[in-house]
């Protein structure tokens, strides 16, 4: 990136409503395009005259299309959630690391997301998919609070359907007219039998939901650092120059967000850090 703190004009394309307030968006360049995103990394929005956050990437389009999934919790990811098509926003990027699906090859994948988490991890499977044969077995366990709150409620249903693929959605409260299981990620992660010298995991959710599910993941024997996990601070620069991002030693808009979690969970169990 020639110049990583001047933002590149994207059009929303399209946009569509997930939940009561989450909706993706996709973005086409208007004047030139950003370079290509891998899958974990995330892009720097801007909403003119509101503001910049950073939002990881939730898909990428053949035509080099960017999509992101916006959770509305404050003024800007607001306006960027509430983006239709026509409006122009900002870019920069891509920042940060990715998902590490180069190791992979051969082992089981565990994907655990829990709620908007499900928006970083849907390009890991999508890249894992569109290559079933480079690995063994894939599973999908996707949590929510209540049914209405699932990401990509019908590509989850796809997926649910496929035979090469092991899906389980759970919700944390009962439901009426709710089918699946009922209760945290942690519970189908637990039953799950896993091969843990074969096994390579990603997490993405809540904190306390990672740091639980590795909790299960190191119980059954899979390395530390066969398990990586996205983390989220107040990214300011995402170019690691001013500090906003700090966990630790690391710099989560350089360092991160994926982080395997040999390295980081010394780190998550220092309170307030």
């Amino acid at each position: 990136m020639a110049e990583p703190m001047l933002p590149v004009r994207y059009r929303v394309v399209d946009r569509t409503v997930e939940t009561h307030d989450s909706a993706t968006v996709s973005l086409r360049s208007v004047d030139r395009p950003l370079p290509p995103f891998r899958p974990g990394q995330f892009a720097m929005l801007y909403a003119y005259g509101i503001g910049e956050v950073p939002i990881s990437i939730s898909g990428i389009g053949d035509d080099g299309t960017l999509i992101h999934t916006v959770r509305a919790v404050g003024a800007v990811s607001r306006a960027l959630h509430d983006a239709g098509p026509g409006t122009i926003l900002g870019a920069r990027g891509p920042f940060g690391t990715t998902w590490d699906l180069d190791d992979a090859d051969g082992n089981d994948l565990v994907v655990v997301a829990g709620g908007v988490g499900l928006a970083p991890l849907r390009p890991l499977l999508l890249a894992a998919l569109s290559r079933r044969a480079a690995y063994r077995r894939i599973v999908l366990i996707a949590g929510a609070r209540t049914p209405d709150e699932f990401l990509f409620r019908a590509e989850l249903d796809r997926w649910v359907d496929r035979d090469d693929l092991d899906t389980e959605l759970t919700v944390d409260r009962p439901a009426t007219g709710w089918p699946g299981a009922v209760g945290f990620v942690t519970e189908p992660l637990r039953r799950l039998r896993i091969a843990p010298e074969r096994t390579v995991a990603f997490l993405c959710g809540p904190e306390p939901m990672m740091r639980f599910s590795a909790r299960v993941l190191l119980g059954a024997g899979v390395p530390d650092e066969r398990i990586q996990v996205s983390l989220e601070r107040s990214m300011k620069c995402g170019v690691g120059l001013c500090g906003h991002c700090q966990l630790g030693p690391l710099l989560l808009c350089r360092d991160g967000p994926v982080v395997d979690y040999a390295t980081v969970e010394p780190l998550l169990v220092v309170p307030e850090l």
